[in-house]
């Protein structure tokens, strides 16, 4: 399929492709014309390449996970599963300073909803 149909299938733009390419997190192969081609296996590795950004990851970092995805073994699969240790602690600390930070919202919300009662019951005095 050509690019145009992959980032139709996908959802991601063409330009996101290219990135992905000169990233080398995902390849094509060409035409004669010189157009990209893609395998609708492709269609899986974007979602893939998305869902880790999704989550926070870099282009950098999603290129030392891809080896343990493409081709498993004992090797890229140690590595991968330290680099994914080292990304996993980092997503647990952010989500717990979104935890926080929702509480602090929930607590000036109560604040402000409490305060907006007690201007209601001034004004129905």
């Amino acid at each position: 399929m050509r690019i145009g149909d992959l980032s139709a299938r996908t959802g991601v733009s063409v330009r996101s492709l290219r990135y992905y390419e000169e990233q080398r997190l995902l390849t094509s192969t060409r035409s004669a014309g010189g157009q990209r081609h893609y395998t609708a296996a492709d269609v899986e590795r974007v979602g893939f390449i998305q869902r880790m950004y999704t989550a926070g990851l870099s282009s950098r970092t999603v290129a030392e996970l891809l080896p343990c995805v493409d081709s498993p073994s004992e090797e890229n699969s140690d590595a991968a599963l330290e680099r994914m240790a080292q990304e996993r602690d980092r997503l647990s600390a952010h989500i717990a300073d979104l935890i926080r930070t929702r509480d602090a919202l929930d607590r000036l919300m109560a604040t402000n909803r409490a305060h907006r009662e007690s201007l209601s019951a001034e004004v129905a005095q």
